[in-house]
């Protein structure tokens, strides 16, 4: 197996390739996104205040800056503390896919009160969720929580919509989760449509689906611009996890995805278990580049399982209304792909040069604009 002599992607990630010294190009694309948005720099922390400064120009008159999309997890919760230390008025934004964790609900609460923040919640019919699940667990398909982070980018655009906001903040770090490669998993709007309408009878009713023109309408004629402070800033994640914990009593739930037992669900025992897939390889590789862990660490670490919550399974079996003998036999299933449904993938690929645009001026992430809009490449 060979290895990516900087971090720990093997040939086993999509589309991976190495140079004559055995660097990945997720190494070389990181290095770029790095130096575009000049990460941790003093320059790129300049370049995000002045982004700040026509938040709040753009603000003026109205209640609220922006829009924060929040989970309960680490950098959303960071995100909230950062944006009113910086004296911006968020409102808080929260897709409710029914799965949350007592902690991460908490937490959730703990930072909009203490900071006095208002917060959306959209909260999707738990049945139909539950329907939703069950259909991307029937289809075989790597990628079980499909669905969610789709549905809190479109419940973060009607909520700006709704209240005339031009910017939303998302919390993701590629310096501590990397930027995955779109690999066995895939979403879009189209894509979740043909899933659920090919296992399941039932149709999408309280679901925010996004659909490409939804999508063009927030983008293109809203103009909502997505802003990723944490690509901008110097940013350390256990640090965050203390301030949190000191200012807000907020607690940490154990891992990335764990804050959700549908993630957790997916990403402890679903991935490794049925499709060899251990995304662990994300976080574990950036914080190799940023010097966090020393490469021999994180393949140490990665050797070990998943950590699994206790009872977790049994719970998402109740929750899905399968028998042991149902559960078993969907586990041992064929594996399909994602292309293997009707997606927006190729639309995205013909109208590159339009999000290469958008993603220039912050109104699509750079990372939708390099996992989505290129042919998936076979590997070399």
């Amino acid at each position: 197996m060979k290895i990516c002599s900087r971090c720990i992607y093997d040939e086993k990630v999509p589309a991976i390739n190495f140079d004559e010294e055995g660097i990945c190009n997720y190494c070389k694309q990181i290095e770029t996104i790095s130096s575009t948005f000049m990460t941790g720099t003093d320059e790129g922390k300049k370049i995000f205040l002045e982004i700040v400064d026509d938040i709040k120009k753009k603000g003026k008159g109205k209640k609220y800056d922006l829009i924060v999309g929040v989970s309960g997890g680490t950098d959303s919760s960071y995100l909230l503390h950062l944006a009113v230390e910086l004296g911006l008025r968020p409102l808080a934004v929260h897709y409710d896919n029914t799965w949350n964790t007592s902690i991460a609900t908490q937490n959730i609460k703990k930072m909009v009160t203490k900071l006095g923040i208002d917060l959306e919640t959209y909260v999707i019919d738990n049945q139909e969720q539950d329907n939703i699940v069950l259909s991307f667990f029937k289809a075989g398909i790597c990628g079980l929580d499909a669905a969610t982070d789709l549905a809190l980018a479109e419940v973060m655009y009607r909520y700006a919509n709704k209240h005339k906001i031009r910017y939303v903040f998302e919390g993701h770090s590629f310096a501590a989760e990397g930027v995955s490669p779109i690999s066995n998993s895939y979403t879009d709007g189209k894509f979740i449509q043909s899933v659920v309408k090919k296992h399941s009878e039932k149709k999408l009713k309280t679901y925010p689906l996004m659909t490409f023109f939804q999508f063009l309408r927030w983008t293109v004629f809203n103009r909502i611009k997505k802003i990723r402070p944490l690509w901008y800033l110097k940013y350390d994640k256990e640090s965050a996890r203390d301030i949190l914990k000191e200012k807000y009593g907020w607690s940490y739930y154990g891992g990335h995805h764990l804050e959700n037992r549908l993630a957790a669900f997916d990403h402890s025992f679903l991935m490794p278990t049925k499709f060899n897939v251990d995304q662990r390889n994300n976080s574990l590789s950036a914080m190799v580049r940023s010097g966090k862990l020393s490469r021999s660490k994180a393949l140490e670490e990665y050797s070990k399982p998943p950590v699994l919550e206790e009872g977790l399974i049994d719970y998402t079996k109740k929750r899905l209304k399968l028998s042991d003998d149902e559960f078993n036999e969907i586990m041992k299933g064929p594996i399909r792909h994602w292309s293997d449904y009707k997606t927006y993938k190729k639309r995205f690929e013909k109208f590159r040069p339009l999000f290469l645009i958008l993603a220039k001026a912050n109104l699509v992430p750079t990372s939708f604009y390099l996992k989505y809009c290129f042919p998936i490449k076979k590997n070399i």
